[in-house]
């Protein structure tokens, strides 16, 4: 089912009520019930219910038993009342609801879109898992909470080393004031990423690289064109001597660091959101999006450090 842009997203987004930076300790309310609807849809939620051996009864019956196996359990845990439902998709989804540990309530995301792409092969259309995947992965954004469900498995978008090390360094840099464009425009990749928008937030990503290499140029007093792009900005980043020559050849990884820049950020873009998309619209994965997002990060917090080096 599409993902509607309703008023009140609209106004948080507005309010700046969105979260800058990945949770993995929570699962908001909301969104455990958002998953719970997208796996009605998927796998059915009205009949065939009390027999555990046909149709949906049967889906939920398999979830439900796969849960207890691994477990080491007959049933599930019942703290949420004093008896369990008469149905199993009741006691999976009050599961999935109601349990306080984080990583089971993702065992139960994983179990249950495993299931469904098990169905695939006998239903003969794998278009509604992978719709049903693709809005779970949605949500995940929306909610930032840093996990999405990929080859089967319940993954985390980024690990804690990303962010400490690249993330939050780069919204770190860009909160000086020489930095004030390419912050805003690195934001802006940000909430473009959490609604969903691919295209516009790897157009901001490049937009957030070309801004911080044009202000590096301002401080250093290089000159440059205002319209050049992200390519001949490398250029007299590198040609004035940002990163010494000495340091270059000493490294062979940075020997290709200059190509390495020019077909980041610009170069996904160009080919994935920089020209006209065509008859059919296209849309850009989610895990390529965060992909671009990281290394536009990465980027900016080498290329800053290097400046504020030669400073020293």
């Amino acid at each position: 089912m599409a993902i509607f842009d309703i008023f009140s997203k609209r106004q948080k987004r507005i309010r700046g009520d969105v979260p800058d930076v990945y949770s993995y300790d929570r699962i908001p309310a909301p969104l455990r019930m958002q998953i719970v609807h997208i796996l009605r849809d998927l796998l059915g939620n009205e009949r065939d219910y009390d027999d555990p051996f046909s149709g949906t009864g049967r889906i939920y019956y398999r979830i439900e038993r796969i849960l207890c196996r691994e477990y080491g359990v007959d049933r599930l845990p019942v703290t949420y009342g004093d008896m369990h439902r008469a149905r199993k998709i009741d006691d999976i989804f009050e599961f999935l609801c109601r349990e306080q540990n984080v990583e089971k309530i993702l065992d139960v995301v994983q179990v249950c879109f495993s299931v469904a792409m098990d169905l695939v092969r006998e239903r003969g259309s794998s278009d509604p898992v992978r719709c049903a995947i693709d809005e779970l992965n949605r949500r995940f954004v929306e909610h930032g909470v840093g996990y999405c469900f990929s080859n089967r498995q319940i993954v985390r978008i980024d690990s804690e080393f990303v962010h400490a090390e690249v993330v939050k360094p780069a919204l770190r840099i860009l909160v000086q004031s020489r930095y004030a464009g390419a912050q805003e425009e690195f934001l802006r990749a940000h909430k473009h990423y959490r609604d969903g928008n691919g295209k516009e937030a790897i157009n901001e990503c490049s937009k957030a690289f070309e801004s911080t290499m044009k202000s590096i140029c301002n401080q250093r007093g290089w000159r440059y064109d205002e319209k050049a792009g992200a390519s001949k900005l490398i250029g007299i980043c590198f040609d004035n001597g940002l990163v010494p020559a000495y340091w270059r050849s000493h490294f062979d990884a940075l020997r290709s660091l200059r190509s390495t820049l020019a077909s980041g950020a610009p170069t996904a873009r160009n080919r994935l959101s920089g020209h006209g998309q065509g008859e059919i619209p296209t849309s850009v994965p989610t895990h390529i999006v965060g992909y671009v997002l990281h290394m536009t990060a990465a980027a900016i917090v080498f290329l800053a450090e290097a400046e504020a080096s030669g400073d020293k």
